[in-house]
């Protein structure tokens, strides 16, 4: 295990190679973000039966996204004249940042894993709390209407339906008894939690879709209201430091999704030998074709019906769920 690797390690070396690590690991995070757009406009335009990317790179367009990334990077930095200039250049770092925080503590598989905590989950839920500090503050900074509106929506979304987010996991946690993302898989030995708690798993992706303003929840980017949201001021690298946060979130939020109901690295029964890592890269993918799936199917909500239905529904189901895994964990107890 990393961790393991880590903790053997003294001083500088440890640290070095938890350097090279982390580095390495952002690379392949990296690389992930730029397939996975590819991807989504592939898989969109088979949807709406167009061709998507299929120029540059190939009839695949397998290029297409590296062109665009370094179109971002030479486009010029601007900053507005009124602007708070220290909190404008900080806010997208403040977004992106806990989006690859959180992945320290994800298990791929029962051996890579940078940082076995006792309350991974807890921790990941802590820190992903944090880029709405980030989206409010480059809203904010921008001393612009329209960016101010989209940050006060991004705000009230995320803290909305990160209460119902929450609530989900109660269920796994209580089936599981523990918040260690590595007993959790391991409770799911006899069976995913999608199996034990399919409530908790549609809460849960829902909920989570909202967590990455992607459609039909994107009411903070919305251009036909808002222009394009908190970031409306934003050009060039900061621009895609934003964007960057939410496919980062998406890799982790679908990294969370296996761990907590799909198994993690666990195979089906009678394939075994298939390796732990195919097996979590197999149902990563499928969270994420599912991910795009609902952009592409599901048209934007209002404000105020995406706000009733976490609020109205989601919240309701989930403290429902719990009750129920509860009371049926009891009776198992006492039978």
């Amino acid at each position: 295990m990393v961790n393991d690797m880590l903790t053997s390690s003294p001083g500088l070396a440890n640290f070095g190679i938890f350097f090279l690590l982390g580095t390495v690991f952002l690379l392949v995070v990296l690389g992930f973000v730029t397939f996975a757009i590819l991807a989504e406009r592939k898989v969109m335009g088979f949807m709406q039966l167009r061709h998507g990317p299929n120029q540059v790179g190939g009839r695949w367009g397998l290029l297409q996204t590296v062109a665009d990334v370094l179109k971002l990077l030479i486009k010029e930095d601007t900053i507005p004249k009124l602007a708070d200039r220290p909190l404008f250049i900080i806010a997208p770092v403040i977004a992106f940042a806990p989006a690859f925080m959180v992945l320290a503590t994800i298990p791929f598989t029962d051996k890579f894993q940078f940082a076995d905590i006792g309350v991974g989950l807890l921790y990941y839920i802590a820190i992903s709390g944090l880029t709405t500090l980030g989206v409010v503050t480059g809203s904010w900074a921008s001393n612009n209407k329209y960016a101010l509106l989209g940050g006060m929506r991004a705000a009230a979304q995320m803290i909305s339906y990160e209460i119902p987010l929450v609530m989900s996991v109660l269920g796994v946690i209580l089936l599981s008894g523990s918040l260690n993302l590595n007993e959790i898989v391991d409770a799911q030995k006899n069976g995913w939690f999608i199996i034990w708690q399919p409530i908790a798993f549609i809460v849960f992706l829902i909920a989570s879709v909202a967590e990455l303003n992607r459609t039909p929840f994107d009411l903070p980017e919305a251009e036909s209201e808002l222009v394009a949201g908190y970031h409306v001021e934003y050009s060039g690298f900061r621009w895609a430091f934003f964007m960057l946060a939410e496919y980062v979130y998406m890799f982790a939020m679908a990294a969370l999704t296996t761990v907590l109901f799909l198994g993690g690295w666990l195979p089906l029964p009678f394939l075994g030998f298939i390796p732990g890592a195919v097996w979590f890269a197999l149902k990563f993918s499928l969270v994420i074709f599912i991910l795009i799936w609902i952009r592409v199917a599901f048209p934007r909500l209002r404000a105020d019906q995406l706000m009733e239905f976490g609020w109205k529904v989601l919240l309701p189901v989930a403290l429902a769920n719990i009750f129920l895994t509860a009371m049926i964990k009891e009776l198992i107890n006492l039978f």
